[in-house]
């Protein structure tokens, strides 16, 4: 029987002291298939997010499983990171917290190409034209 991974129990530990302290928790989350996030907010293959307590509803942090859901643009999601993928929990004012290296299964698995659940994911709004707006009149 192989060992717990004291992964999900640093992380808590990070995440309570945040939130004790009055700072926010940030998680940095390297993006693979099993990682249902908004993707149109991923970049390079990591996302960042908030998830203190003003800015998400019903979260569990699991030994597995990380689930929350919360608000992107106003429209709310349901949230699923596994522990696996979780490259560091911080304090957003001042950056202490803990970063963590990916283990050769975690690696392995996020080499694969992300792909979003095109069945739960609302398509991303298109992008609004820069420069100045103008109105012409037309008779």
């Amino acid at each position: 029987m192989s060992e717990p991974s004291t992964k999900p129990y640093l992380m808590r530990a990070i995440y309570d002291w945040c939130v004790d302290s009055g700072y926010t928790p940030y998680l940095t989350v390297t993006v693979d298939a099993l990682t249902r996030v908004p993707m149109e907010y991923v970049k390079d293959g990591q996302i960042v997010l908030n998830i203190g307590p003003i800015a998400v509803e019903r979260f569990k942090m699991g030994n597995e499983l990380i689930e929350f859901s919360a608000r992107f643009n106003g429209a709310g999601r349901e949230i699923s990171i596994p522990i696996g993928a979780v490259s560091a929990i911080y304090a957003r004012e001042n950056g202490q917290g803990l970063s963590f290296e990916l283990s050769a299964p975690e690696a392995a698995a996020l080499a694969r190409p992300a792909e979003a659940d095109q069945g739960n994911e609302i398509p991303p709004e298109p992008p609004r034209p820069s420069g100045k707006p103008s109105l012409r009149r037309v008779k």
